[in-house]
């Protein structure tokens, strides 16, 4: 009896016991890759919610590396770096773009979506480093990892800013249950939680703490003082730094426009057209109202569509390569060379200057094209064509503008498009209001032009080069 009653003891104890300890998984070794991508990516703002959000939430044991690389430049070198260390075509380095290990990537959004089933039956994968070696997260100090990186895991998100070299509790927090227990003693502070940029949204996280050299947001609860941000001080929040970078972007583009404007041989070009059609029939002054506003519509639809085309070349341009990276800078150089180029034609001006002015060899050409206009409808023509000529001096601010603007998706540039031609084409309405008001002759306009010219390219000399050197050293 008493052997029965031992043993159903003992049955009860360790049948709970051996049970319990059999279900208990060993804990999965983390899988974890690279990850680049652009704010502003059309492409990776495909890819970017499921690698950098879904797929860490729904599989806790995935570490997900970001770099950004269009909004944080300490990133730009590591994309060419890891590039090289792990085999990527030179002719595919991208965004967005993943980093599995030696040899084996995924560049592309349909690729890298096509993928995701692959990536997560990896039952384990250390994390590829920037030298060409790779180690296992437990095993990874964060502290030394190079750039501005993003860590993503399991709802939890922690954002280096300057460095800090408190790498177990770094680590602690994206991989412990209990968050109390690891920041107790810890130092840092309490902060409101902000958004976090993808290419074409923001990710919310309920909770955050600055420590040295790191931001900490993640979802869910903690028994420490929690800040939560209402939802308008989170929308004030999340579309301040667009307002700021839309407001800057207005004012280099009006600045732009403004030098384009008061360009010589756009006004040279239209001052022929009107001395052409009152040449032919000098009695109908309704014909300058009529032909100068037809010449003006055509340049400003054809400058439209030059324009689109620019920033879409821009577009593909930082698709296929990380030209994007330096992309603002090269813009900023040329804008200082514009600046110069115009300032010594104020110094020492010579007719036909290089890219600030027309070609003196394509000049008799575009005389003897508007030679040949005789009426509004004409001029609507000719203006079309002549544009082509009129590119090889107004160009360059153009191409600074399309540069700028390449970073928004291509419908949301064609409101600052408009914007910019408009300005444009002002000088060239003002012209042909006050010559068919009577206020001054189409010579005089003419002569007050020829008169001023080195102004007009000191005060776009101007103008540029101080652009420039704030594109270039980041002031603006």
């Amino acid at each position: 009896m008493r052997r029965l009653i031992l043993f159903i003891v003992l049955a009860l104890l360790f049948g709970g016991f051996f049970p319990a300890v059999l279900a208990q998984e060993p804990e999965r070794e983390k899988t974890c890759f690279v990850y680049f991508t652009g704010v502003g990516c059309p492409h990776c703002a495909k890819t970017d919610p499921v690698v950098l959000f879904d797929l860490p939430r729904e599989h806790p044991n995935i570490v997900v590396i970001e770099y950004e690389i269009y909004q944080q430049q300490e990133n730009a070198p590591l994309l060419l770096e890891y590039g090289n260390r792990y085999g990527v075509n030179p002719m595919e380095l991208g965004v967005p773009l993943i980093i599995l290990s030696e040899a084996k990537y995924i560049v592309g959004d349909r690729p890298i979506l096509s993928n995701i089933d692959t990536i997560v039956e990896l039952e384990k994968n250390p994390c590829p480093l920037v030298d060409g070696s790779s180690v296992a997260f437990n095993d990874l100090d964060l502290t030394d990892l190079p750039g501005k990186p993003k860590i993503w895991t399991d709802e939890r998100i922690l954002i280096k800013t300057s460095g800090g070299n408190e790498n177990e509790l770094l680590r602690n927090l994206l991989t412990s249950s209990d968050l109390s227990s690891v920041l107790n003693g810890a130092n840092y502070k309490v902060i409101e939680p902000g958004p976090v940029a993808l290419s074409g949204k923001n990710i919310y996280f309920d909770n955050a703490i600055e420590l040295d050299g790191w931001i900490f947001q993640w979802n869910g609860g903690w028994t420490g003082e929690t800040i939560h941000a209402s939802a308008d001080k989170i929308n004030q929040n999340s579309n301040e730094p667009e307002e700021i970078k839309k407001e800057l972007t207005l004012i280099k583009l009006i600045s732009l426009a403004a030098v384009d404007a008061i360009n010589p041989c756009a006004l040279a070009v239209l001052a022929l057209m009107l001395i052409a059609i009152l040449t032919y029939n000098p009695k109908k002054k309704r014909n300058i109202l009529l032909a100068g506003s037809a010449f003006t519509a055509s340049v400003f639809i054809m400058y439209l569509f030059y324009g689109l085309i620019i920033i879409k070349f821009f577009q593909v341009v930082q698709t296929l390569t990380a030209m994007r990276l330096w992309l603002y800078k090269i813009l900023g150089v040329f804008a200082i060379i514009l600046g110069v180029l115009n300032v010594k034609d104020f110094v020492k001006y010579k007719p036909g200057g290089l890219a600030t002015e027309m070609p003196l060899s394509l000049r008799p050409k575009v005389r003897k094209i508007i030679s040949k206009i005789t009426s509004p409808k004409g001029a609507f023509g000719v203006g079309i064509f002549v544009t082509v000529f009129l590119l090889p001096c107004t160009i360059g601010p153009y191409v600074i503008a399309g540069g700028i603007l390449s970073a928004f998706e291509i419908i949301k540039t064609i409101p600052p498009l408009l914007l910019y031609n408009i300005i444009f084409v002002m000088p060239m309405i003002a012209i042909t209001l006050i010559v068919y008001a009577g206020f001054a002759r189409v010579e005089d306009v003419s002569g007050w032009k020829e008169k001023n010219i080195r102004y007009l390219h000191l005060i776009a000399g101007i103008i540029m080069f101080a652009l420039g050197m704030a594109m270039v050293f980041g002031l603006v």
